[in-house]
């Protein structure tokens, strides 16, 4: 039937062409292909009582690399003749708008990369339950972490493995990524009437003026984490060497890190390529660092974080969750606002907020140190200028 022939493949994390299983599953037999992103105003609605331009929970320089990501995945998919459509959430429910386009559309198969945050899982059995009872045919592959949590949690009893050491000899070594490179996609489909959306700017979603904010100097997309990826693995010694926490942590003209972690986490950059990618840097060389310190130690670190925040219900806060120590923090609101602000008075904490603030990204190291400024005792000892 004509409805079998049109696919959907919703982009939400993979924000990439390659590696990215989603699509690729989405691709084949596709006569017609739906590529979709939602704005989720739930994340992007301004907030002018937010601490820095943005929303109640990204800033401004989150926001923008995130409409980078979407013009740059855009003006990928085009030369594969294809586009990406982008709509607009109403009433904070993303998963009402999939499910519409699901239905207007005609769509006979949907693709998308399985997440584990609380949130996306509600969001995405309303999809499921949606497709199960129009009949749909959905697939869920893992995208954006090296393995799947679940498998994890599964193989280690139907706990999530608690140390770093647990998980690495549970997990094995990652799938292979798919290498193969499109020449073109299946053409869209007729969209009727819907209001496809082109990429707004951050002022046209509602910002206002922020000529005076500093934009970071870490452009989103799959285009420049490409670029950024094989920049750093092009000094094989550097790869080869790497080593945490070894590393200069005020180096901010040159980053003495590769700085592909908001790559990673808005899926511009498949962390199975890049796993892999540093594998053929370590074929090439005679001596290299080992997990948890080498590079690949890193991308597995993340992969751990990953499970265990799956497999621990309240793992992103104190109470209710049980691996986490019930600390009686004192709240002083004028403290941690000059803290949040890089108003302590310690030169090195201060730079390190107002960086984050500014570019949206701190060295690993930094963040160490303002993490137990913050929570260790310094804070409560300063006095605000």
């Amino acid at each position: 039937m004509e409805a079998a022939t049109a696919a959907m493949v919703w982009f939400r994390k993979g924000l990439r062409v390659h590696d990215n299983p989603a699509l690729d599953a989405a691709r084949r037999g596709a006569g017609r292909l739906y590529p979709v992103f939602v704005l989720d105003p739930r994340y992007l609605r301004p907030d002018p009582a937010a601490a820095s331009p943005g929303s109640a929970r990204a800033g401004v320089a989150r926001v923008r690399f995130l409409l980078e990501s979407l013009a740059d995945l855009d003006a990928r998919l085009r030369r594969l003749g294809s586009r990406l459509l982008l709509l607009r959430a109403r009433d904070d429910d993303v998963a009402d708008a999939v499910c519409a386009a699901l239905k207007d559309w005609n769509i006979g198969k949907l693709c998308f990369e399985s997440d584990t945050e609380p949130y996306a899982l509600a969001r995405d059995k309303k999809v499921t339950d949606f497709t199960m009872a129009m009949g749909i045919e959905v697939v869920t592959p893992v995208g954006h972490t090296l393995f799947d949590p679940a498998d994890i949690i599964n193989k280690n009893g139907g706990r999530p493995p608690l140390t770093y050491q647990s998980f690495i000899a549970i997990a094995g070594e990652p799938p292979e990524a798919i290498l193969e490179e499109y020449s073109e996609l299946p053409p869209v489909g007729d969209t009727g009437e819907y209001e496809l959306l082109p990429v707004p700017t951050v002022e046209e979603l509602g910002y206002g003026d922020i000529s005076q904010e500093e934009i970071s100097p870490f452009r989103g997309g799959e285009t420049e984490a490409l670029r950024r990826m094989k920049a750093s693995l092009q000094d094989k010694e550097w790869v080869a060497k790497f080593e945490k926490p070894k590393g200069d942590p005020s180096a901010f003209l040159k980053p003495a890190t590769t700085v592909l972690s908001p790559y990673l986490k808005f899926g511009c950059l498949s962390s199975r390529y890049f796993y892999h990618c540093i594998q053929d840097v370590y074929r090439s060389v005679r001596n290299y660092t080992k997990p948890p310190v080498s590079l690949t130690g890193q991308l597995l670190w993340r992969d751990f974080f990953y499970t265990v925040s799956f497999g621990i219900p309240n793992f992103d806060q104190m109470k209710g969750n049980k691996i986490c120590k019930q600390i009686p923090w004192s709240e002083n609101e004028e403290l941690f606002v000059a803290w949040r602000d890089g108003r302590t008075g310690f030169p090195w904490i201060d730079a390190i907020m107002i960086q984050l603030r500014k570019w949206g990204w701190m060295h690993h190291l930094a963040r160490h140190s303002v993490a137990c400024f913050l929570t260790r005792g310094d804070l409560v000892c300063f006095i605000i200028y």
